[in-house]
């Protein structure tokens, strides 16, 4: 179970910060010492990462109330080395693994879809991450992907997901490159395939993505950006596995929340400097205490 939102009157001011600065989105979590949500922040990154981390940060400050500060950060994503305010960077694969642990509280496998690269992680019983895959080399399956059909198809990324849903079949699409895709999408529509299965397609071709990276076991959950904005990928992953998948609350999140919880461990420590807990070592799911 995630930390539960906690706003009242008068705020805790002692928090712990976990920033993400990915290459599309900067996501930003603060908790407080009893680990409960204050406030959650998400931006895009833009062209400036230690620019749009400081607006994040105060913009979750004004959101936990008067008096709210931060004692730890730790930063995670693409741009976690650009956060000035960040007392340790760690990679995103280790927080969405500690996030999502976190919240599915057990093992998983864990599928992040975000906005440049897609990761695959594997969580056992304890909390170890056993296995990760990621895929760097092309934005075939990412968000960027689906901006770039939309904008094929002079769409509002927006409306995406709502012709997803309307399509009767999805018109095949390439999963491995997102140019061969967007010829594929130009050949549809000359064609004349409804653009809802075509966007259908898409989504499918987004799935299957995930799938060719690695075998899924056990519990499933989905994470980040694509799946928080775009939900029927997840229906349509969860037909393809022929179980339901876990989706998060606040999806986009789930690698903010690790480094936070991550933030959080670092605070327990009675040394003045972080003593960081080593990559991939075991962590506590929710509802136990974080040591």
């Amino acid at each position: 179970m995630e930390p539960t939102d906690h706003r009242t009157d008068q705020p805790d001011t002692d928090l712990v910060c976990g920033v993400d600065i990915g290459a599309s989105a900067t996501k930003l979590v603060l908790l407080t010492r009893t680990g409960n949500v204050v406030s959650r922040v998400v931006r895009p990154s833009g062209v400036d990462y230690r620019a749009t981390a400081r607006a994040c940060l105060q913009e979750g400050l004004e959101s936990a109330g008067v008096g709210a500060y931060v004692t730890h950060t730790v930063s995670t994503g693409y741009g976690r080395r650009n956060v000035d305010f960040s007392g340790r960077s760690v990679t995103e694969i280790h927080c969405h693994g500690v996030g999502s642990f976190h919240l599915a509280g057990g093992p998983a496998t864990v599928i992040d879809i975000g906005g440049q690269d897609n990761k695959v992680i594997r969580i056992d019983a304890q909390g170890k991450r056993v296995d990760f895959r990621m895929n760097r080399k092309c934005a075939a399956g990412t968000g960027a992907f689906l901006e770039e059909i939309a904008m094929r198809l002079d769409l509002p990324l927006a409306r995406l997901d709502e012709l997803a849903r309307a399509a009767k079949e999805a018109a095949r699409l390439s999963s491995f490159c997102t140019v061969f895709a967007k010829t594929e999408v130009l050949a549809h529509l000359r064609a004349g395939v409804p653009v809802e299965n075509i966007v259908r397609g898409a989504y499918e071709s987004v799935v299957s993505r995930a799938l060719e990276m690695a075998p899924l076991e056990g519990r499933v959950v989905l994470t980040g950006g694509v799946v928080a904005h775009h939900p029927t990928v997840a229906l349509l992953l969860s037909e393809r596995v022929g179980m339901d998948v876990f989706v998060p609350p606040h999806a986009q999140h789930v690698g903010a929340l690790g480094a936070a919880l991550l933030a959080l461990q670092d605070a327990s420590n009675p040394s003045d400097s972080p003593s960081p807990t080593p990559e991939g070592a075991i962590l506590q799911p929710a509802g136990k205490e974080i040591p």
